[in-house]
């Protein structure tokens, strides 16, 4: 009885899109796990995901997931690939035929599948039940208690309510969207003693309201560690995306006191990515959500710690420590550093964008936005491939998508890949040589003013929703006067450093720059912030990692 009342709201959900196989499962697992759990049939993935996304809202717990892996539209496994992002701790569970083996096999890599299971398997007191059983004691050995939700009341088109919801998504922090113009909305607001005038209003799981509140104080409020618990580490990491978390990785994984400090959200630009299907290893692509929350769970398994919104102000040499200064003031030594600071999108300079930021013209929050872009007309400026992306992701629900380049084509810096799949989606447009001349708007945005770059010619189009990612400016300004970077403020390192022949000035070891180490000794570079980097994931993570290689043979030789 007390299994029975402990999972009395958990979920053993079925997908199968043949009902009568759909039936039968259901009618076998209610057989032995009736009492205990509740078993939720659907027959699309769609529906299941829609299934799935309600009991998350509730707040229901999910056990274990099965589904079979020919159906149409969505497969077993691109349907689990989605629901890891809503249930990640549910068991997953494959249903194939024997002909599709080698496809779960595939599988296991792709959504970390717990089992498959070959159809049929009578008699399920042999082949299914003793499976169940023990993905079912797995499940409630681990932490499966749901994580109660924060709430956030605001206006759809602010700035700030824009913010805030993208610092929780992208710190994997659970919350729900309350609009100030919604019943609920109103009733949150008036139990928190507010009128609404200032929003967004967050409301912590332990009840704490918070209003108008800043990166800082909202991280500390929602669980997010943001203060060192030492003063003194082997290696600070300085930046959360790809590099950095592979430097957090190989760091402390190697036996390295590691601290990583990361100003927003860990994962980058990458992590704000809808799908990266070119990375190695995930042959049917995987989202930079995933992507770096499994890469932060794994820098935390091996002792990292990781701070999240704290803004780095300065670097200063005082002997053998390199010491990390905050902008409140604090800071934290160590006796070498990794400067993974990554890029930032520029912003668009056309009149009117700047007072319409986050009101309807955002940077790289494609993710966080694409449910209110629902059958509304997109426009996404830039032709690399964070914009492709967005615009093959944005795609499946916008009534049209439409990519403005301001080259030839899309050709010079996205993948071959990305530029098949858009010419073969229906409402996804090109508009090339064509560049924003103005936003308009009261509120929002409403119009957008296009220029064609060759000919000068002008347009007004009626526009709700842009999206901007025209190429990117490295972190670094904080490291002025304290490390070499070149002309647009990319960190300088090894080779580059001596490309006379000579040290940097001020070099004082009797080598040369390790081939990214800075012009500082012991401060080493990785990513999107170096000098000439390729830009890429997979090579991000491969210099965070060759970075505390060097970290090692730094700390070998002081």
């Amino acid at each position: 009885m007390a299994q029975a009342a402990d999972t009395a709201r958990t979920v053993i959900l079925t997908v199968d899109d043949d009902p009568g196989v759909s039936r039968a499962v259901a009618r076998d697992l209610r057989r032995r796990y009736g009492q205990s759990y509740r078993i939720v049939r659907a027959e699309s993935g769609e529906s299941a995901l829609g299934a799935l996304r309600e009991l998350k809202l509730r707040g229901d717990l999910v056990a274990v997931i099965l589904a079979d892996y020919r159906m149409p539209q969505m497969n077993g496994i691109e349907f689990l690939e989605q629901a890891l992002d809503v249930y990640p701790g549910a068991r997953r569970v494959l249903l194939t035929a024997y002909a599709d083996t080698d496809a779960a096999i595939d599988a296991i890599n792709v959504v970390d599948l717990d089992h498959y299971l070959l159809k049929p398997w009578d008699p399920p007191e042999e082949k299914l039940y003793p499976v169940l059983d023990d993905l079912l004691e797995s499940w409630r050995s681990s932490d499966h208690r749901p994580v109660p939700s924060t709430k956030v009341v605001g206006h759809r088109w602010s700035a700030r309510s824009s913010d805030v919801r993208e610092f929780l998504a992208r710190n994997q922090v659970p919350y729900r969207w309350y609009s100030v113009e919604e019943p609920e909305g109103g009733r949150l607001l008036a139990a928190a003693g507010q009128d609404g005038q200032r929003l967004p209003l967050v409301i912590t799981p332990d009840g704490t309201v918070l209003v108008e509140p800043e990166a800082p104080e909202l991280a500390a409020k929602v669980g997010l560690a943001t203060t060192p618990t030492a003063d003194f580490y082997d290696l600070v990491v300085i930046g959360g995306g790809p590099a950095g978390l592979g430097a957090a990785v190989y760091g402390a994984s190697e036996g390295l006191r590691t601290v990583l400090v990361e100003r927003s959200a860990t994962g980058g630009q990458a992590g704000q990515s809808s799908r990266i299907e070119n990375y190695l290893g995930f042959p049917d692509g995987v989202s930079g959500a995933q992507l770096t929350d499994r890469a932060r769970r794994q820098a935390a398994k091996f002792g990292a710690e990781i701070l999240t919104a704290r803004e780095v102000a300065g670097l200063e040499i005082n002997g053998a420590a390199r010491v990390v200064r905050f902008a409140d003031g604090s800071a934290v030594a160590a006796h070498s550093v990794i400067l993974a600071t990554g890029v930032q999108y520029r912003q668009l300079t056309a009149d009117g964008c700047t007072g319409l930021t986050g009101c309807g013209v955002f940077y790289g929050s494609a993710l966080t936005e694409a449910a209110a872009c629902q059958g509304h007309d997109v426009y996404i400026v830039g032709g690399a491939n964070s914009a492709g992306q967005a615009a093959m992701y944005l795609a499946r629900g916008a009534k049209s998508v439409t990519l403005l380049v301001r080259g030839a084509d899309l050709s010079a810096s996205m993948s071959y890949y990305l530029i098949q799949q858009i010419n073969e989606a229906p409402n996804i447009f090109v508009r090339c040589h064509t560049v924003v001349e103005a936003a308009h708007g009261t509120d929002h945005l409403e119009q957008l003013t296009l220029r064609h770059a060759v000919t000068g010619e002008t347009e007004r189009v009626d526009a709700q929703w842009m999206f901007v990612f025209i190429g990117a400016a490295p972190l670094t300004d904080w490291l002025d006067g304290t490390v070499l970077r070149d002309e647009r403020g990319f960190i300088l390192s090894g080779p580059d450093l001596t490309a006379d022949g000579r040290p940097p000035a001020l070099w004082e070891l009797d080598r040369p720059p390790y081939h990214l180490e800075t012009s500082v000794p012991g401060v080493f570079v990785a990513g999107d912030a170096r000098a000439e980097s390729a830009k890429r994931v997979a090579s991000a993570v491969g210099e965070g990692a060759m970075a505390v290689m060097l970290v090692h043979r730094y700390l070998e030789q002081s």
